[in-house]
């Protein structure tokens, strides 16, 4: 896989596209994702995780984020970068030096957009010592620019902040630190129409952060990452308005099986399907402070509680026959003599291979769409230090004309066209099969 490089030219951000399959944004690190539908198209407003510069941020190995990044997609599939909107070098009241712009939101109202974000404060509060705070910037586009308010929103030391309007117009902020709270905003959505108050009636044990409030079908789901054994789940609870009382309702997902520490989660309706943005650390396996933001679909039951999602590679929108198709983002993959590896150990944003060592051994990718009929040629980026034999199909073998490919032996990267026959039109899965004895390892093939 390609590593995506944002070029700047006269500061002027040129826009860079990222892809679908987990994660979405290959460029940088991503976390904490928040989706937003604005004009049809999907916005991303997640954190950006850095390494910490030497003697810089919080503390040393910790969460590191300098600025904010937006992106936006209209099938999911295809992401544009739109560069930094609000970085801490340019925000009056932040800490510049503390490297702590956490978890965003954004909203539109009246034809502005929103954006409010967390930060160390460099105001010395009433005890003495600099706290959080949760500020705003305000565009006329979901892009950008964005112009930072002075100050913060009085009376909210917290993080994570979650904007929710509701039906009537009335608009809350909802926040966390050591506890969740809500208020009601004001018209202008830079002061607190109320008292904050606890939304009381969650767990009580283990951390909780990250909320998430969304409306359907008249119930308000309260989402959030919580720390129930080790490391964090993503839970619900729901009410009939949004201050509550809130009821638990569920799991939505299980602990990371990367074992990444943290989890945080946006749920948006688009095109009239549902989907849970989450994080790993799938860039970063061995230090799970920097992560990558994923997307999978989410469905609920008939009486509106949420069905656990399962993290998936393949994600979620449709990929071209003709793009570059990352196998390794696999929907199924056979028991023996098949696994995905990192291609560069010392650079994961090289991404993975899939590993064929047994004959019979296959991989299944679903969702590839063929606009045309009769492509003739596939290319194919493989390493066989022996040369191997492989077959490819839409579907299933059963199911329509397999093509064998003939791999020479090669011990490094090559990339080789084949003729191939019989791939049809419509959108149909992939099954790529060794038909040989001999090891292959394949990065990615098109047609």
């Amino acid at each position: 896989m390609k590593r995506h490089i944002v070029i700047t030219i006269l500061l002027i951000i040129i826009p860079v596209l990222a892809f679908s399959q987990n994660p979405v944004i290959r460029n940088q690190y991503s976390a904490d994702p928040t989706a937003r539908v604005f004009n049809g198209k999907v916005y991303l407003f997640p954190s950006h995780d850095i390494l910490t510069p030497q003697g810089k941020g919080l503390r040393p190995d910790w969460f590191c984020m300098a600025d904010y990044h937006v992106f936006s997609s209209d099938n999911l599939t295809d992401w544009t970068d739109h560069g930094v909107i609000v970085s801490q070098e340019k925000v009056k009241w932040v800490d510049s030096t503390s490297y702590s712009m956490w978890a965003p939101d954004c909203v539109e109202r009246n034809g502005k957009y929103y954006f409010y974000f967390p930060a160390n404060t460099n105001l010395v509060g009433a005890n003495g010592r600099k706290g959080f705070g949760i500020g705003v910037a305000i565009a006329e586009k979901p892009e950008g620019p964005y112009l930072p308010q002075d100050e913060p929103i009085k009376g909210v030391p917290g993080i994570d902040p979650n904007v929710f309007i509701d039906k009537d117009g009335q608009a809350y902020l909802i926040w966390a630190m050591g506890k969740i709270s809500i208020a009601k905003l004001k018209e202008n959505m830079l002061e607190l129409a109320s008292e904050p108050q606890e939304i009381k009636d969650l767990p009580t044990k283990g951390l909780k952060e990250g909320p998430f409030m969304f409306e359907r079908n008249g119930i308000y789901y309260m989402t959030y990452p919580h720390v129930e054994n080790t490391i964090e789940r993503l839970e619900y609870a729901t009410a009939d308005n949004p201050m509550g009382p809130f009821k638990f309702a569920g799991v939505i997902m299980d602990e990371s099986p990367t074992n990444c520490w943290t989890n945080h989660q946006s749920i948006v309706n688009f095109k009239d399907q549902w989907y849970l943005f989450y994080h790993q650390n799938d860039w970063s396996p061995k230090f799970d402070k920097n992560r990558s933001v994923r997307i999978d679909s989410l469905n609920f039951n008939a009486d509106g509680t949420i069905r656990k999602v399962k993290p998936t590679l393949r994600g979620v929108g449709l990929t071209k026959a003709s793009d570059e198709i990352q196998l390794d983002r696999y929907n199924l993959i056979s028991d023996k003599g098949a696994s995905i590896a990192y291609n560069d150990t010392l650079d994961y944003f090289k991404g993975w291979k899939t590993v064929l060592t047994a004959k019979d051994a296959w991989i299944q990718y679903n969702s590839v769409a063929f606009d045309k009929e009769s492509y003739k040629w596939l290319d194919i980026k493989y390493i066989s230090p022996k040369g191997g034999v492989l077959t490819i199909c839409q579907d299933s073998k059963k199911a329509g004309m397999v093509s064998t490919i003939k791999v020479p032996a090669s011990a490094e990267w090559k990339t080789m066209r084949v003729k191939i026959s019989g791939m049809k039109k419509g959108i149909h899965s992939l099954i790529l099969s060794n038909a040989g004895n001999n090891p292959v390892e394949i990065d990615w093939i098109k047609f």
